[in-house]
């Protein structure tokens, strides 16, 4: 009898425990929790140092192999000359130079469809500038996350502006280049006169 009942006990427990460890190894939230818990931080204030969330220790940890691409190609062409790293000149995530400290933070993983995974978060980021609607507006910002090598990774970053335009992250970092490219062809050009 007590056979019995040790074998019904292994049959229960044994497929949950097998499940459990890559279930948790590879949780979709994880890259976007790293991303979120580095915009949390820069925008609480106080004297902690900024964290890039395009640091290049954490690249690879993070992001897809083609955003990453991406993200290199754009950081040829730093937005600001002091500090000569980011090809933006606002933070992507709060979609501004300027924030509170982020209330009312919110991750939550959608159905997967396909290949990918949305994991949408979302918060408030001027609730210190008042009451009004626009200072307790929520901001939404959608994670794009795929497996690769195993492991969950942002592929993309999707906004939404003032006017409710969707942005992608991976285009704006492609036109980045292609403004510049431009510009530099520009400059190449003989004047015709």
């Amino acid at each position: 009898m007590q056979k019995i009942a040790a074998a019904a006990l292994l049959a229960v427990f044994l497929p949950l425990s097998l499940s459990a460890g890559p279930a948790a190894a590879a949780d979709v939230t994880t890259p976007v929790k790293q991303v979120m818990d580095a915009t949390v931080s820069n925008w609480a204030g106080g004297d902690s140092d900024w964290q890039d969330i395009f640091d290049e220790n954490k690249l690879d940890e993070r992001y897809s192999k083609d955003l990453i691409a991406k993200y290199k190609a754009a950081a040829q062409f730093p937005a600001a000359d002091e500090d000569g790293i980011s090809p933006f000149d606002y933070d992507v995530i709060v979609g501004g130079q300027d924030a509170c400290p982020l209330q009312d933070l919110n991750i939550a993983p959608q159905a997967p469809k396909g290949e990918t995974t949305e994991v949408i978060a979302t918060f408030k980021s001027a609730a210190c500038q008042g009451s009004d609607a626009n200072s307790q507006a929520v901001t939404t910002v959608r994670f794009e996350v795929i497996q690769e090598a195993g492991k969950p990774v942002i592929d993309d970053i999707i906004t939404v502006d003032e006017g409710g335009q969707s942005n992608s992250l991976k285009s704006v970092m492609q036109d980045i280049v292609k403004q510049q490219q431009s510009a530099d062809q520009q400059q190449k050009q003989p004047d015709q006169k």
